[in-house]
């Protein structure tokens, strides 16, 4: 059967569904193919549309929608890296991690783990949007099963907090129970970018008892992202790395669609500045999380999101591509 709509006669690069206009096309990550099947994928983007772990404003379980809606206006090369991650590896949208039973926390984390668990046994490296950053912790069962790894964390919280009305796996909480539990290496984890005010003056004390290097916004503004680059380079050293970013540690005025904004934080460019800097780390996994469309005019929030995304893919693109030579 012929398609409806064949190739451009008149431009034969348009046969590339990712090169045609940007307004077109069904919505995936970056208008990449999407799939189902992993032994055609080795990177994986997946959206996790679950914000059952918020203690504040509700919403990040429609920021995957929102994100690979706003991807499409990305494009195939990074301009200022060189990498090509859709001509190096087979990246492919795999969709969503739904939830079957989200009104119960524990047993949602269990079917993100077991989702994220068949991905990583595929061989296939997952790349994943929230939803809300307690996500991140049944992703590392998965990502860090057979060992721990480290972790550049770039936020304005350090998500180390403990019980919360009566849960200990809210989206405040994730990074302390993956230390708890084998999954991170505290002293190979740095948490770049947080700041402002709580209500305990030892909030977020498990993350130095522990060992991770916590530069706060205050350090990163006053020394720049090269310094917090360099600094995450050392901390987490060669071995094996996952990489999760909080939407809210942009600043409000760019990433107002989140769920706990604090003022004063990290520009859109030296978020990516800050990104590029960190090529040539093993990075086994990311996630992007806490986009929150309801609260976001403009879409600015989203469209930063997926900026950030594509840059957290080329560096995936390229430890997946080391991995194998």
């Amino acid at each position: 059967m012929s398609p409806i709509k064949p190739p451009s006669t008149r431009y034969p690069d348009l046969a590339d569904p990712q090169a045609q206009p940007r307004f077109s096309g069904i919505s995936t990550f970056f208008r990449t193919p999407y799939t189902q099947d992993l032994s055609q994928t080795d990177i994986g983007l997946i959206g996790v549309p679950y914000d059952g772990g918020v203690t504040n404003r509700s919403g990040a379980r429609h920021g995957p929608r929102a994100v690979r809606e706003q991807s499409s206006l990305l494009r195939r090369f990074n301009g200022a890296t060189g990498v090509m991650p859709f001509a190096d590896a087979r990246v492919r949208d795999l969709g969503d991690c739904w939830i079957e039973q989200p009104f119960a926390l524990d047993s949602a984390h269990a079917e993100i783990e077991s989702f994220f668990r068949t991905v990583v046994t595929a061989g296939v490296t997952p790349v994943s949007v929230g939803g809300d950053h307690s996500v991140s912790l049944p992703i590392l069962r998965a990502v860090a099963a057979t060992r721990p790894v480290g972790m550049i964390h770039i936020d304005a919280h350090a998500d180390t907090g403990d019980d919360y009305l009566g849960s200990r796996f809210h989206h405040g909480a994730p990074f302390r129970r993956a230390v708890e539990e084998g999954l991170l290496d505290p002293v190979r984890v740095i948490q770049i970018g947080i700041r402002g005010t709580v209500n305990d003056p030892d909030m977020w004390g498990f993350s130095t008892q522990s060992g991770m290097r916590v530069l706060p916004m205050d350090e990163f503004q006053d020394k720049g992202w090269a310094y917090a680059a360099a600094e995450a380079r050392r901390v987490v050293g060669s071995g094996p790395v996952y990489l999760t970013y909080d939407i809210d540690s942009l600043d409000p005025a760019q990433a107002p669609g989140t769920g706990t904004p604090e003022a004063g934080g990290i520009t859109a460019i030296e978020a990516l500045r800050l990104l590029r800097a960190l090529q040539g780390l093993d990075f086994v996994g990311a996630d992007l999380v806490e986009v929150a469309p309801g609260f976001d005019p403009g879409t600015i929030t989203a469209f930063n999101g997926a900026s950030l995304l594509y840059e957290i893919l080329c560096l995936i693109t390229q430890a997946w591509k080391a991995r194998r030579s």
